[in-house]
C-alpha cells in the first residue's frame, strides 16, 4: 500500500507510534548532558520521567517510527512489505516539531527514532540524519535522543549520527545467521554487525580524544544495545545466552533485550499459532540471566550447558543453578569472598558489598542480613552465620526446591500447578513447549 499524503500529523503519530509497538531497545540510560543555557532539554542519568500512552503503557521516550514503509519482507514484522496495513512517513520537521511540543508540555524528556527501510538503507539513514541535525542545531534540543542504525546504510552517516544520538542500537533480529536466512532474507549478518564494529571503534576513539581534550564532541556516549526475538526460532537459552555474552565482549554493548515471538503474521516458517500467547516467562528468565552476566560476573557456560540448554520456569537463573549445584553451599556468611556472596540466591550484589563492609567491624548474624536487604526466604537455605544455619535444613534439591516453590514469585498457572519433580522437568510436555518456542 502506498503512503498517504494528505494524512495529518496526529494521524501519522498514531499509524507510527504504533508500529514502533514490539521495538523494546529503548532504555535512557548511562548519559548525563546538562542544559548549557542555550537550548531545551538536558539528559540526566536519574532517568526521565513517564507518561502513558493510550492503551495504558508506561513510556518515557517519545517512541516512534520515522515510517512504516518498508523494502524488506521479514516474516516475523508488522510492517513486512507484502501486509496491507496503513503506511505512513514523517518528515523531518514533522519529527522536530512532534518532539519539541511534547517536551515543552512535559510528556517526554527523550525521543526513540527507529524506521522501516524507505527505499534504500542510505536513503532512510539520511532522512535521520536530517531529523536530527535539524533537532539538535535548529531547535537546540539538548534531551535525550537513542536512534536505530539501519543495517547496510553508508557507515559515514552512522559515524556523523553518532555526535548527534546519545544512545545507537542494531537490532541483531534473531539469534543464528541460520534463523535470519529463514526469516528475514533480505537481511544479512554481515551488514547488521558492521555498525555495531563501527560504533565500538568510534566510541573508544572518541574517548581518547576527550582525554587530550575535555570539550570534543561526543560520539554515542550512552553506548549501544541491540534487540534479539525469542521463540520465532528454535534456538534453546544456552545458544541465546552464548551469543548475548559474545555481544557483551566483542562490542561493548550496554544492554541486549530480548522480545517475545508475537504472532502477528501467518506464515509456514513461524511457530504455529497457539492458546498460549507469547512466551513471556522464558523472556522473563533471559532478562534475569542477563542480569547475571552484567552485574554478578557469571558466564553464560555456567548458567547453562549443551545437556541442559534450557532455563527452568519454576526458578530464576541463580536459584537453578545453586539447586543443581548444592555442593558449593552452605557459604559462611562472615568469611565468604565476594563473588561466592554474589552465587547465593538472595543476595543481591548491593547486599553483598554491605555485608563485605559490615563484616569488618563484628560478626554478623541473621537479622543483621535482613537488614542490609538480603532476601532470607530465600538464601537462608544456602548461608550460615558463624557456622550457623537459621533453620534445620536438609542439603537436598527436591527438599529445597518444594521449599522455595511456596514462597516464589506469582506464575502462570499452568507453570505454577506443574509442581517440582526431582530429575523429570524436562519430561512435562507444558513445560517443553513453552521452553522451546
Amino acid at each position: 500500500m502506498r503512503i498517504q499524503e494528505s494524512m495529518t500529523m496526529y494521524e501519522k503519530l498514531n499509524i507510527l507510534t504504533d508500529a514502533a509497538t514490539y521495538d523494546v531497545a529503548c532504555t535512557s540510560s548511562g548519559t548525563a548532558r546538562a542544559n548549557d543555557g542555550t537550548g531545551m532539554g538536558s539528559c540526566e542519568q536519574t532517568g526521565i520521567c513517564h507518561s502513558f500512552s493510550a492503551d495504558g503503557r508506561c513510556i518515557s521516550l517519545h517512541k516512534i517510527l520515522y515510517t512504516n514503509e518498508c523494502i524488506y519482507d521479514c516474516k516475523y514484522c508488522m510492517n513486512r512489505r507484502t501486509n496491507d496495513v496503513r503506511r505512513a512517513s514523517f518528515t523531518p520537521d514533522e519529527v522536530c516539531t512532534l518532539t519539541m511540543e511534547f517536551y515543552r508540555r512535559n510528556y517526554i524528556e527523550g525521543l526513540f527514532l527507529s524506521s522501516g527501510i524507505l527505499n534504500s538503507p542510505d536513503y532512510t539513514m539520511e532522512l535521520i540524519y536530517a531529523t536530527l541535525y535539524k533537532l539538535r542545531r535548529e531547535c537546540n534540543f539538548q534531551g535525550y535522543i537513542h536512534v536505530k542504525a539501519i543495517p547496510g546504510a553508508n557507515q559515514e552517516l552512522v559515524h556523523r549520527i553518532g555526535f548527534l544520538a546519545d544512545r545507537m542500537s542494531v537490532n541483531l533480529e534473531l539469534p543464528t545467521a541460520e534463523s535470519l536466512r529463514l526469516l528475514a532474507p533480505h537481511k544479512s549478518r554481515k551488514n547488521i554487525l558492521a555498525p555495531m564494529r563501527l560504533v565500538q571503534s568510534k566510541s573508544a576513539q572518541n574517548r581518547q580524544e576527550i582525554q587530550g581534550y575535555r570539550n570534543a564532541p561526543r560520539f554515542v556516549p550512552a553506548g549501544q544495545s541491540t534487540q534479539m526475538i525469542i521463540g520465532a526460532t528454535p534456538e534453546t537459552d544456552y545458544q541465546i545466552m552464548q551469543v548475548t555474552e559474545a555481544l557483551y565482549q566483542k562490542f561493548e554493548l550496554k544492554r541486549v533485550f530480548f522480545s517475545a515471538f508475537v504472532h502477528v503474521n501467518e506464515d509456514a516458517t513461524l511457530p504455529a499459532r497457539t492458546d498460549e500467547g507469547p512466551p513471556l516467562l522464558r523472556e522473563h528468565r533471559l532478562y534475569q540471566a542477563d542480569w547475571l552476566l552484567r552485574y554478578y560476573h557469571f558466564q553464560a557456560e555456567e548458567l547453562l550447558s549443551e545437556e541442559d540448554p534450557n532455563f527452568n520456569v519454576l526458578f530464576d537463573p541463580k536459584c537453578n543453578l545453586a539447586l543443581k549445584h548444592l555442593n558449593y553451599f552452605p557459604v559462611e556468611i562472615n568469611r565468604a569472598e565476594y563473588r561466592m556472596l554474589l552465587r547465593v540466591p538472595g543476595i543481591g550484589y548491593k547486599s553483598a558489598s554491605r555485608i563485605v563492609k559490615a563484616r569488618r567491624l563484628g560478626v554478623l548474624k541473621f537479622e543483621d542480613l535482613k537488614k542490609m536487604g538480603v532476601v532470607l526466604k530465600r538464601a537462608l537455605y544456602f548461608i550460615t552465620c558463624s557456622g550457623k544455619m537459621m533453620y534445620p535444613t536438609r542439603m537436598e534439591e527436591d527438599y529445597i526446591a518444594r521449599n522455595l516453590l511456596e514462597t516464589k514469585e506469582k506464575l502462570p498457572v499452568e507453570v505454577r500447578n506443574m509442581g517440582y519433580r526431582q530429575m523429570s522437568l524436562f519430561d512435562d510436555v507444558r513445560f517443553r513447549e513453552n521452553v522451546m518456542l
